[in-house]
């Protein structure tokens, strides 16, 4: 991919887009951030229109911006790895861990990590967030696919935003659901009354969430449910967990004030991940273990012989299948 500032000129008339594209062998998406960033001039005109239609014989001047290199911070934890190949890795991320860099972060983060592992990642979201397609608030655990290169980036992004790619995940709430699906369709927005709150708005973004019973229990005031998201807001899950009065154990931004709440984790795990891969353009599944926290919750409060078979990927896939879209 070149980077040194570069001139071309055009020998037939073609949109800036489509010809930066065949010049410099990027992406659209990425050709479409370098205008838009004001890194291009058409016969020394800037200009920020991505459809400008170009003459023949016009030239094309891109200044590429610089990169912009933040020392990474000292780490003194670990990733587990589910799979990594030349385009992606896939990880367990711990709860606790932050994905990514921001002004109230003071602690290392996931793009920390993965800088100090030397790992060779996409810059499509910018230097602060390399390679991350999708999030996980800091206090949830589970899956997460990170990209290598920009044209991962875009084939997985693309993904989410067709809704190819989907995450099932797993909870411990209380008090249990009511019917074996429940599904909530109810825009979410910021919080009028707590900025550190979404909640359920009109005039918010659609989201919609499935929830489906799995395991009541010992005392049947707690169950284990699947989630699945048919969209990606902020807290999502959560949100409409509140807006029915049910909310996860150890949520102590959503969930009641009871003393009985002692956890110190929300107990929320992206279990499974699913999505096209962009080389192989094969299907493919990750499933991320659940932590020693969440295990030994469910083992001390529910009956633990049932827990592994209630929770296979394939089983949960189908519990939603007859969910209609």
């Amino acid at each position: 991919m070149i980077q040194e500032d570069s001139t071309f000129t055009t020998d037939e008339a073609v949109r800036l887009d489509v010809f930066l594209t065949q010049q410099l062998g990027q992406t659209r998406n990425q050709i479409t951030q370098l205008i838009e960033q004001n890194c291009v001039s058409v016969d020394g005109k800037a200009t920020a229109k991505s459809g400008l239609k170009l003459k023949p014989s016009q030239t094309v001047l891109i200044r590429f911006p610089e990169q912009k290199s933040t020392p990474a911070q000292e780490i003194d934890f670990d990733v587990d790895i589910l799979f990594e190949d030349d385009d992606i890795l896939v990880i367990n991320k711990p709860s606790s861990l932050t994905v990514h860099p921001a002004p109230s972060v003071k602690e290392p983060t996931l793009v920390d990590w993965l800088k100090h592992k030397g790992i060779a990642l996409s810059t499509l979201s910018g230097e602060e967030r390399h390679g991350i397609v999708h999030r996980l608030d800091r206090g949830t655990s589970g899956a997460m696919v990170i990209a290598k290169n920009n044209e991962a980036h875009e084939a997985l992004s693309l993904q989410l935003q067709d809704k190819t790619m989907g995450r099932y995940y797993l909870a411990i709430i209380t008090p249990a659901m009511k019917e074996t699906i429940t599904v909530i369709d109810r825009p979410i927005g910021r919080s009028a009354n707590n900025r550190l709150k979404m909640a359920i708005s009109e005039s918010g973004k659609n989201a919609k969430t499935a929830f489906a019973k799995l395991l009541p229990s010992h005392d049947e005031t707690e169950e284990l449910i699947a989630c699945k998201l048919y969209t990606g807001r902020t807290h999502q899950i959560r949100v409409h967990l509140e807006s029915i009065s049910r909310h996860i154990i150890g949520d102590h931004l959503y969930g009641t004030s009871a003393k009985s709440d002692k956890m110190e984790r929300i107990l929320l795990h992206a279990y499974n991940l699913y999505f096209t891969h962009p080389t192989t353009l094969k299907r493919v599944n990750f499933t991320a273990p659940l932590g020693d926290v969440m295990e030994d919750y469910l083992t001390k409060h529910f009956d633990s012989k049932e827990l592994h078979e209630l929770i296979d990927p394939l089983r949960i896939e189908r519990l939603f299948s007859t969910e209609s879209l």
